[in-house]
């Protein structure tokens, strides 16, 4: 395990969400190579889906940008061992087009 050595860069996600969120990254790292991004990915989306509801969308690698639209509290991007972890759960839109 992993654990203690992540690096949070920004966060909303009460703190016990953080601590699951480095955890699950942590196991997947364990479960996977380092260089299988698609399915440490998978790994902790799915695990989120399962204790957290469904909905989240997880992002791995080492260099990658977005733009996205997060529901409250549900937001963590943080680094772990070379590569960065940015997970949140999409908002629905509120506006009509």
């Amino acid at each position: 395990m992993l654990e203690g050595k992540a690096l949070v860069d920004e966060s909303d996600m009460p703190l016990k969400m953080q601590i699951q969120a480095m955890s699950f990254a942590s196991q997947a790292l364990d479960l996977y190579d380092v260089f299988d991004c698609t399915s440490i990915a998978a790994y902790i989306k799915k695990e989120f889906d399962r204790k957290y509801g469904s909905g989240w969308q997880c992002v791995v690698g080492s260099n990658f940008g977005c733009f996205f639209t997060h529901s409250k509290g549900t937001f963590i991007y943080f680094t772990l061992e070379r590569l960065k972890f940015l997970i949140f759960k999409g908002a629905s839109s509120s506006t009509s087009p």
